[in-house]
């Protein structure tokens, strides 16, 4: 039966979960994950929220290669890092919500 301690209870179990996702969130944006392509002449750092936070790209491509290799490369690189920083979401996401799938883009109110 359905009292208001049961009510009770449920909110702080509620409260709980929030406060708990959002230090999750919070850690989550702290991350910073780099992605690599051709052996490691370009670099893309992305943070948690797939924000671009650098870009490096040896001299020795800028040199011997033309436009389109270079292009192709940042986006391997590019999409390598997207691809960590979703791993990492599902990981620690995952610790949260003990298996339940929870989706990437899922945001409480911080």
């Amino acid at each position: 039966m359905f009292n208001k301690k049961n009510f009770g209870n449920l909110m702080q179990q509620a409260q709980k979960m929030q406060e708990n996702m959002k230090n999750i969130q919070k850690k989550i944006k702290s991350i910073k994950v780099t992605g690599e392509s051709g052996a490691g002449l370009v670099k893309i750092t992305l943070n948690g929220n797939n924000i671009c936070k650098k870009v490096e790209i040896d001299s020795k491509l800028l040199k011997d290669n033309d436009k389109d290799i270079i292009e192709d490369l940042i986006i391997a690189a590019f999409n390598e890092a997207n691809r960590k920083i979703k791993e990492e979401h599902k990981k620690r996401m995952s610790k949260f919500s003990n298996g339940m799938p929870i989706p990437n883009d899922l945001n409480f109110p911080t």
